[in-house]
């Protein structure tokens, strides 16, 4: 109903425009007034928001009732007993009741009498789901928001290896769930890896670039180049010039490296030209003897030949053999002797200083005072002698 007045309004004025402006001047035609005003009506002012649906645009309500109702784990059962008073309490201001089955594990939301948002269902409908995706409830009820939607990525299915996987999903969440803070912060949506899929809560903008990166990550393309394109985008739309112009020079091109490792066969079988006639006949052995002159040969001839060709054979063989044998006898090289160069001789040696230096030694006795300190000595002991005295 909002869409119908909305596009009613544009229409209404769309066509006030086109006539006042063919009014005051015929000549132009009505396909360039028709560009002009479509470009008109595609900016949008920035902080626009839809009003909000009141009892007002629906006061009749609905016609019949409409329910909805999601499984959720076993592990999920005491943080949604918790929680399930407030979730109650925030589908009561919609008008739509909700249900808690503990016994066969599902969560079930209905439409009232006084319900008057025909979208209210659907918006606690994804409320449920995102509680059995193990979403925290201060995050899950932002989606009763005008402005807020949810998407659930299934991922489970993308690659064929639980190893693989297991390795791409980190990947995503980043060391110590840092890759994920940055696609949070540039996205503006609340991201949630769990088990085999990926919950998404936030603008519908900030939500198409999460299926990307996350579709991404799987097809084994790394998020930090989603990442980046993601930040020089966010820099380019402060730009109020760059908002109407392509973005593409701009952008990063990242190319694959990784190639194909696929291993080749050593042997190749190369197929040969098709030639219609068949290959020639191999030679046989009578043929062979024709064309040596064996054939005419008598049975001793042939014989003796055999002999002579065996002991010709046998002596090469000896001989390999004595070789080897002798190989043994071989004395191996030596190493060349390196001359050691001889001292020089050339300094002067001092021999007076080397009899001075015998002198002394003689005089002093092994272990004895040096002269003066003998003196010395003397002189200390006369002064002790006399103080007695």
């Amino acid at each position: 109903m909002k869409k119908m007045h909305l596009s009613g309004i544009g229409h209404e004025s769309y066509q006030d425009g086109l006539s006042s402006e063919f009014l005051e001047n015929p000549s132009t035609s009505l396909m360039q007034l028709r560009s002009v005003d479509e470009s008109e009506l595609l900016t949008v002012p920035d902080g626009w928001k839809e009003p909000a649906f009141t009892r007002e645009d629906n006061p009749k309500g609905l016609l019949e009732e409409s329910s909805f109702a999601t499984l959720f784990p076993k592990y999920r059962e005491v943080y949604l007993k918790e929680c399930w008073p407030l979730v109650q309490k925030a589908l009561g201001e919609h008008f739509v009741n909700a249900t808690l089955d503990l016994i066969e594990g599902s969560m079930t939301v209905t439409t009232t009498k006084k319900t008057f948002d025909p979208y209210a269902i659907i918006r606690a409908r994804d409320l449920i789901k995102l509680l059995a995706r193990s979403v925290p409830f201060e995050q899950a009820v932002r989606i009763l928001q005008d402005d807020v939607a949810c998407d659930i990525i299934k991922i489970g299915t993308l690659v064929r290896k639980r190893d693989t996987f297991i390795k791409r999903r980190g990947r995503l969440l980043g060391p110590k769930g840092s890759t994920l803070k940055a696609l949070e912060l540039l996205t503006n949506c609340y991201i949630m890896v769990q088990g085999n899929t990926v919950s998404a809560l936030g603008p519908f903008s900030g939500l198409k670039e999460v299926r990307k990166v996350v579709l991404d990550t799987m097809k084994n393309i790394h998020p930090i180049y989603n990442i980046k394109t993601l930040m020089i985008k966010r820099e380019l739309s402060k730009d109020p010039e760059l908002r109407s112009q392509s973005w593409e020079r701009f952008l990063p091109k990242f190319k694959r490296k990784n190639l194909n490792k696929r291993k080749e066969p050593k042997k190749k079988n190369t197929k040969k030209e098709y030639t219609p006639f068949p290959p020639p006949q191999p030679e046989s052995q009578i043929d062979k003897e024709l064309a040596s002159g064996e054939y005419f040969l008598k049975e001793r001839q042939k014989k003796r030949k055999q002999v002579e060709e065996i002991k010709a054979k046998q002596a090469d063989a000896i001989k390999k053999r004595q070789e080897e044998r002798n190989k043994a006898f071989i004395p191996p090289k030596e190493k060349p002797l390196v001359k050691t160069k001889k001292v020089s001789t050339e300094k002067k040696i001092d021999i007076e200083a080397i009899k001075e230096k015998v002198k002394n030694a003689k005089k002093k006795k092994l272990g004895a005072l040096p002269v003066e300190e003998v003196k010395l000595k003397m002189a200390a002991d006369e002064k002790k002698k006399k103080k007695k005295k």
